[in-house]
């Protein structure tokens, strides 16, 4: 991986560590997902709108078929990642979810895509899902909690994390075959699959309109900072793809952990900080040798 495509990894790391513990702290559901979406077509249409005007008429079947999907997975990916932050701690989901997507997506990416992997890759690839393991609780995980609360609270953690980490898995499959084979703008893929995702979730918004604009206005500040945030770390990984392995980035992504162990715990006063520290310095490894390898 180069230099470049690291630096953008790492900066689309910290970026998506910041919105989800925004959407964590928002507490918020499909409801704030379609916020977020609404605030997105608005903020970034003149980005979007400039760079679409000459691209997209020149779309066939193929480049709309990847939207389509892009979008439709991605509405899955964020409703189920919400239902788990609010059953659940940012520090359990969230580096589940982080750790399964990229593995199954690096296994995709040589197995289905046909790209290659050398031996230091592959230790990168093991110690950023050691780390992520770590993160989440390590052993501690598999271990009954004497409160039943909070063994169900970490019961569905594990399962939302992981099932949200099948969602990560094929957007990235999805959205990097878009960007890699098909050629698509990393820019556009984003902003006009995000009109698919408006079309699934602003349903709820009518059905029951008071119950919205209660969300509204507890929710909108956080779905601001969502809106303008969430497609920058996504674009910039996209970018990345266009130059380096997906098998690469996808675990690289996972930098994003360091973010997430040291300013979520400290935000949200979840869990073992020196365990997460250590989970974090592996990634930290793991990372390197992606880049190096």
């Amino acid at each position: 991986m180069s230099l470049a495509a690291l630096a953008l990894v790492i900066l689309a790391g910290l970026i998506h560590a910041i919105w989800n513990i925004a959407a964590k702290k928002a507490g918020g559901d499909v409801r704030f997902a379609a916020f977020s979406a609404l605030l997105m077509m608005l903020i970034w249409a003149p980005l979007g709108l400039w760079l679409g005007w000459s691209a997209v008429p020149l779309w066939g079947t193929k480049q709309w078929a990847l939207v389509a999907a892009s979008g439709v997975v991605h509405v899955f990916y964020y409703v189920v990642l919400l239902r788990g932050y609010r059953r659940a701690d940012l520090t359990v989901v969230y580096p589940l979810a982080r750790g399964s997507g990229p593995l199954l997506s690096s296994l995709v990416a040589l197995f289905l895509l046909g790209e290659r992997v050398t031996l230091l890759g592959a230790l990168g690839v093991a110690a950023v899902v050691a780390g992520v393991f770590l993160i989440a609780g390590g052993p501690g995980l598999f271990r009954a909690a004497q409160d039943p609360q909070q063994r169900a609270r970490v019961a569905a953690g594990i399962g939302y994390g992981l099932a949200t980490g099948v969602f990560i898995a094929t957007y990235t499959v999805v959205d990097g075959y878009a960007v890699k084979v098909v050629l698509m703008s990393p820019i556009l893929v984003d902003y006009f699959g995000n009109f698919v995702r408006l079309a699934l979730l602003v349903p709820p918004l009518l059905a029951d309109r008071d119950t919205a604009a209660a969300h509204w206005r507890a929710q909108w500040k956080y779905a601001l900072l969502v809106a303008a945030l969430s497609p920058i770390s996504y674009v910039l990984v996209l970018f990345a793809m266009q130059t380096a392995p997906l098998s690469h980035v996808a675990p690289a992504r996972e930098v994003s952990m360091l973010f997430a162990a040291l300013i979520g715990g400290q935000l949200l006063g979840e869990g073992d900080r020196a365990l997460r520290i250590f989970g974090a310095a592996c990634i930290a490894f793991g990372v390197m040798a992606l880049a190096l390898g």
